[in-house]
């Protein structure tokens, strides 16, 4: 089943690498009315790029953490296997 998972969770991947961008734009808009600054920015300040590095890390992985859970959730539904490690119940 890991070979049929495998296209599903790539793009489940890419489009929730999409979405977390476009919500990192939409919240760095709220904070600073100039683009997210980039490490390659001369002459942006440390701290803006460190807040702006930050959140979008986070958001990031948050995004893509939820979208592979629900992805995996949604095929073990369908199909009654789980894609991935059982791990332990908590």
């Amino acid at each position: 089943m890991k070979v049929v998972f495998a296209p599903i969770g790539i793009l489940a991947g890419l489009a929730a690498g999409f979405a977390a961008q476009k919500g990192f734009e939409r919240i760095w808009a709220v904070f600073d009315d100039e683009e997210a600054p980039e490490a390659e920015d001369r002459f942006v300040s440390y701290p803006k790029l460190l807040v702006a590095l930050a959140l979008e890390g986070a958001l990031f992985r948050v995004v893509k953490g939820m979208v592979d859970r629900g992805t995996r959730l949604s095929f073990a539904s369908v199909t009654g296997v789980w894609p991935g490690e059982e791990g332990t119940a908590h």
